[in-house]
């Protein structure tokens, strides 16, 4: 029999879903103002976050870092092949789990905010069941 996990290894995979949280909001919300504006600037996203620009240039130096996101001067900043499938992927997973949610019975705005911090930390797995929980349902 193998050795019991220290304690804190069961939070070891929601520490690393919270770094990845921040990157994956960021390329979610650049590829939301590109659909409705044409363009994504470092001030919009700073209001749309709520947080300063230095803020968002900081998240955007780690988008350029881990190719996802390419920054422009007067330009904007927009994402590469790479970033426009991480923002694809996370986006199909907050509807589904908006989706799972709705379903389930919980109040629109309630499920709204809470597909927001959800949506980061949900296994493969978990979004499989997800998805084939919905595909059972009947409206």
């Amino acid at each position: 029999m193998s050795a019991p996990r220290p304690r804190y290894a069961r939070f070891e995979r929601t520490r690393l879903d919270h770094q990845q949280e921040l990157v994956e909001d960021y390329v979610e919300e650049i590829a939301q103002l590109h659909r409705d504006h044409g363009e994504a600037r470092a001030s919009d996203l700073a209001e749309r976050f709520g947080v300063s620009a230095a803020a968002v240039s900081k998240v955007i130096a780690k988008l350029k870092r881990d190719g996802l996101a390419e920054a422009r001067p007067y330009r904007g900043v927009f994402l590469t092949d790479k970033g426009r499938e991480l923002a694809e992927k996370v986006e199909a997973r907050h509807q589904l789990v908006l989706s799972t949610l709705l379903k389930l019975g919980v109040p629109p705005h309630v499920a709204e905010a809470d597909s927001e911090g959800i949506e980061h930390h949900c296994s493969d797995a978990t979004v499989e069941a997800m998805q084939r929980f919905l595909e059972t349902q009947s409206d």
